[in-house]
């Protein structure tokens, strides 16, 4: 069974004073508490704990596993252990643990276009401008605040319940755990490369055909606050296909594969078409038969033509197999209107 959300039909959590009253509700949320029981056989003889139990709960990582077996929440037989010490196939586990803070970021009262939320996940279409995660010279605003106002119970978790991320001047989609295991599970997703992740962009040439790019990315040597294709960096996968080409620009969607910082951006500067309005990657371009308007627009342009357009994912909990669609934002909108309007003037 699929289901499909569109993002014109989502909800708005606004700065309203219903949402102050929840906040003071729950400004100290009780923590989580999780507890786990079970005894061994003769099947585990010879393994290690925490390898047992990260098969026998395989909804957490398991190097949360072995911290909680480190921190002595959850115990052998009653007793703390470490590790690496290896079963005698008799043993009992027992796992009683209360979440802690995971952050002390600030909660904000930022107001979320959610598209889809239940007890396990949340969907948002993120706004051009949105930094994702509090960092060096944006240590408020972010989505994070946004979520530990909302959500307190989110400080528990790592990231407060991000799984991936996209750039502040990209808008679109984006799911976020709300409890430890639907994050492990969304993670573990990611890394099988079974989310699908679908961005539309708009790019400066005439890309002819669709494609494969699949060049390794790291830190630019020189500029540290680029990312550059370069042999020895991670494996970095981008299939596109043209939705509309024009004399001078391309409409393209994009599927990720992988998922390393500014992939998209790095991926089509690379092949000599970088996106339009991307201040880091590619330098205004302004064609002198393009018209005016155009002409202005792109000249006021100042975030990349990228839109996470569609997120398609397998529910943590239900296993349903779920995919969400986000129209374009009006800046990207306008952007396509006028090209198209900029070809019709010219016969195209």
């Amino acid at each position: 069974m699929t289901s499909t959300q569109s993002a014109q039909n989502s909800t708005i959590l606004e700065t309203a004073s219903e949402f102050d009253e929840i906040q003071e509700q729950f400004s100290t949320p009780q923590a989580t508490h999780i507890q786990r029981h079970c005894q061994l056989d003769e099947r585990y003889l010879g393994q290690r704990f925490d390898q047992i139990a990260a098969q026998l709960w395989d909804d957490f990582s398991r190097e949360k596993i072995k911290s909680w077996i480190s921190d002595g929440v959850l115990k052998i037989n009653g007793q703390h252990v470490k590790p690496k010490n290896r079963s005698e196939g008799n043993e009992t586990l027992t796992l009683d643990v209360k979440l802690e803070a995971q952050l002390f970021n600030q909660p904000e009262n930022i107001a979320l276009n959610i598209v889809y939320e239940d007890d396990a996940i949340l969907v948002i279409n993120k706004p051009v401008g949105m930094v994702v995660h509090p960092g060096a010279g944006n240590p408020s605003g972010t989505l994070v605040n946004a979520l530990l106002y909302h959500y307190p119970q989110s400080r528990e978790l790592a990231r407060a319940g991000l799984v991936h991320r996209i750039d502040k001047d990209t808008s679109g989609l984006l799911v976020i755990a709300k409890t430890l295991e639907a994050q492990h599970a969304l993670t573990r997703q990611l890394a099988s490369k079974s989310v699908y992740r679908v961005y539309d962009l708009v790019c400066y040439g005439h890309i002819i055909a669709g494609g494969t790019v699949d060049a390794p990315i790291k830190r630019h040597p020189v500029e540290r606050t680029k990312m550059a294709v370069v042999n020895g960096g991670k494996p970095a996968v981008t299939h596109y296909n043209v939705l509309q080409r024009f004399e001078y620009f391309s409409l393209v969607q994009a599927q990720l594969e992988t998922g390393r910082t500014h992939q998209i951006r790095v991926h089509f500067a690379h092949m000599g078409h970088p996106l339009v309005g991307d201040q880091t990657y590619a330098r205004l371009k302004l064609p002198k038969s393009i018209g005016i308007e155009l002409t202005q627009y792109l000249q006021q342009l100042k975030r990349q033509a990228l839109h996470a357009r569609c997120l398609g994912l397998i529910h943590p909990v239900t296993g349903e197999e779920m995919r969400f669609e986000a129209e374009w934002p009006e800046d990207f909108s306008r952007l396509v209107q006028l090209l198209q309007q900029d070809a019709q003037s010219k016969g195209e």
